[in-house]
């Protein structure tokens, strides 16, 4: 798929058909995102795949609350990403120039596997909303370590739906903020 219809087509699916998702799919995604760039390279992620029914149910049921995510028990796959360490110098110029780039990496990383998936015809959301502390815990993940997104991932049951964005001129200008 040419990348201008990729882009076209990848959206937040929130709901799933009962279909296992092949380990392949799976490991070409996870491929794209660690391919994805990061400041001085040091690639501060880690991503853990739940596909077991039993423990993505238990992560699933984690993501639901104040009526958010409800719809994430349904999808085959669940993956988190844990905020790794970075290098000096990227630790260094976050402190410098106070940007985390680790966000931004993961951010870039994340994106990636999305858009692969997309391309592979699966359907992915990212999520923000769910009880971190009781995620990490299942997943073993180490307490000092962040777990910022939740990412689904399996075959959509939802058409493509038109983007609702704004105009380029509300986003962009030249040579000037306007």
């Amino acid at each position: 798929m040419e990348f201008s219809e990729l882009i076209k087509v990848r959206q937040s699916d929130r709901k799933y058909l009962p279909q296992e998702v092949e380990k392949e799919k799976i490991v070409k995604c996870l491929e794209a995102a660690r391919l994805a760039p990061s400041a001085n390279n040091s690639q501060p992620w880690k991503f853990v795949v739940v596909d077991d029914p039993e423990m993505k149910n238990r992560i699933a049921t984690l993501t639901a609350g104040l009526g958010m995510n409800k719809w994430a028990i349904q999808t085959p796959v669940i993956i988190a990403v844990v905020l790794e360490g970075q290098g000096f110098m990227s630790n260094a110029g976050s402190v410098l120039k106070g940007k985390e780039f680790r966000l931004m990496d993961i951010g870039m990383a994340v994106e990636h596997l999305c858009l692969q998936a997309a391309d592979l015809g699966l359907g992915t959301c990212i999520m923000g909303w769910f009880d971190e502390k009781h995620v990490k815990r299942l997943l073993h993940v180490p307490r000092a370590k962040r777990i910022p997104l939740l990412i689904s991932l399996g075959y959509p049951d939802t058409q493509t739906r038109s983007k609702i964005r704004k105009s380029i001129k509300e986003v962009a200008s030249w040579n000037r903020y306007e």
